[in-house]
């Protein structure tokens, strides 16, 4: 029993993992406001090495629609401009010399129905996320009902598992609701 207790605990880790993950992945959508997580987890060539890109530079908001990077050491203005440029954000740097701004554009109807298509994408990874989750724990489940377990307590498990699922894929759907209405408010 204790074992199908920890089994239920393992799935419920791995959807919140999906769920995590589904928020990581949105936060880099791009919704016609400057954020400084849309360039956050680029890598830049940082004396031979592949460096997060707030580890070399300041990156900071200055309005609704700027992003302004400046960075530590001069030298990496040239880099870091590649690397934005390579990242095709959508976004022209703008270089001065001193720091580097990023000007986010309004976003363009074609472009607001992409990045829907692509939060709803997110959206469905993280739910086959939490059907895995529940694959496995059906396993276990089932093993254990065969090793002795009695059958209406594992059908009780099983329902208690689903509902679980169920909780988790209405979270899923609300959060890409969420960011669905961001993207195309205008």
């Amino acid at each position: 029993m204790e074992d199908l207790t920890k089994t239920m605990a393992e799935a419920k880790a791995h959807m919140d993992k999906a769920l995590e993950h589904l928020d990581h992945e949105l936060t880099k959508l791009r919704t016609g406001k400057a954020s400084t997580s849309l360039i956050s987890d680029l890598q830049v060539e940082y004396y031979g090495a592949p460096t997060p890109l707030p580890q070399v530079a300041n990156v900071q908001v200055s309005d609704a629609r700027t992003i302004v990077i400046q960075p530590w050491e001069r030298n990496m203005l040239g880099p870091i401009e590649r690397v934005l440029i390579n990242a095709n954000l959508g976004i022209t740097p703008a270089n001065d010399g001193e720091v580097i701004r990023l000007m986010v554009p309004p976003l363009t109807e074609e472009r607001r129905k992409e990045l829907v298509k692509k939060a709803k994408h997110a959206g469905e990874e993280s739910k086959v996320g939490v059907r895995t989750a529940r694959h496995k724990a059906l396993d276990h489940i089932k093993k254990a009902i065969k090793e002795g377990l009695p059958e209406d307590m594992g059908k009780r498990k099983e329902t208690e598992l689903q509902d679980l699922v169920n909780k988790y894929v209405e979270q899923v759907d609300k959060i890409v609701a969420t960011k669905e209405k961001e993207i195309m408010t205008v």
